[in-house]
């Protein structure tokens, strides 16, 4: 990753900190960002409350924290679209996001409460990178 990038993941993981604890109240212990290509990356780790954790032990506790995650996503997401084209130059194309509190095999979360959001980049890389 040349130093234009790396600032450019840098502006990312600070906007998704904001934008997960206005969102949520709670701030990830810490984030990491991947760009390559036409695809970002953003892992949120360890954003569940101590009472979302406490709710997901169960299966259908699991399954509010995780819609409840999903809506949020859904309903917030514009907002941090407008911001990684602010940064990256480039629009969203599509994204998905996903907690998975009861098993580490689905590669969207993790059992940690840690959240993967993937974005889809419209166009091609440009020079500014």
């Amino acid at each position: 990753m040349n130093e234009s990038e790396k600032a450019m993941a840098d502006q990312v993981a600070q906007v998704a900190i904001a934008h997960q604890t206005e969102r949520t109240g709670h701030a990830p212990t810490s984030v990491t960002v991947v760009l390559n290509a036409d695809t970002l990356v953003i892992t949120l780790h360890d954003v569940l409350t101590p009472a979302e954790k406490a709710l997901a032990q169960s299966p259908e506790g699991a399954e509010r924290v995780q819609e409840f995650h999903r809506q949020l996503f859904q309903a917030s997401a514009k907002s941090l679209w407008k911001e990684i084209k602010r940064i990256t130059g480039r629009e969203v194309r599509e994204a998905s996001a996903e907690i998975e509190t009861t098993t580490p095999a689905v590669v969207h979360a993790f059992t940690t409460g840690d959240v993967v959001q993937v974005f889809l980049l419209d166009g091609e890389r440009t020079a500014k990178y």
